[in-house]
């Protein structure tokens, strides 16, 4: 099925499976991915774990939840500052400048990404991770994107350009 993405207007292409063997199975084909296009602002490394965390959703749930788990503690690495260790640490080292229930999540997508990221103690156990489970955590990045550095972005804009209109107001009444 063809069609027009309408904030972008680029083409769309998706198959819906039919007849008992496909029913109801969705692909979605072009573009490859349906992650969000974040600002070049956001660092790239953060912008390609998401964008491949997408990209391979419904190829390796497990896979795409690791590479979210790996985006959120590059998200937390770089918009706090906190020096690399664990990301159990670096999440303790930002609980005073979260609120308890962001850290209680940043801990619960750390421990399911750690399902795609470390092998159980028996090799024979398996945990899987569904589609809608990793894109969950893909949600929750892109949640952490827009709170953490598109709105200290846009906050950012706003001040400086108020402070500019003060700056050019104070000199066209110097020279009156």
């Amino acid at each position: 099925m063809f069609k027009k993405c309408p904030s972008c207007n680029k083409t769309v292409i998706e198959t819906l499976g039919k007849g008992d063997q496909l029913k109801d199975e969705f692909t979605h084909i072009h573009p490859k991915s349906l992650a969000k296009q974040f600002p070049e602002y956001i660092p790239s490394s953060i912008r390609q774990d998401y964008e491949e965390a997408y990209a391979i959703l419904h190829l390796s749930p497990k896979a795409s939840a690791t590479l979210s788990r790996r985006a959120m503690q590059g998200m937390i690495r770089d918009f706090f500052e906190v020096k690399p260790d664990t990301l159990y640490k670096e999440i303790d080292q930002i609980e005073n400048q979260i609120s308890p229930t962001v850290k209680k999540t940043l801990n619960a997508a750390r421990k399911i990404g750690n399902i795609g990221a470390h092998m159980e103690n028996d090799i024979n156990t398996i945990v899987e991770i569904s589609d809608g489970e990793a894109e969950k955590l893909i949600k929750l990045n892109e949640y952490l994107i827009k709170n953490w550095y598109i709105e200290r972005h846009d906050s950012d804009t706003l001040m400086k350009e108020i402070q500019d209109i003060n700056t050019n107001k104070q000199d066209n009444k110097k020279k009156h």
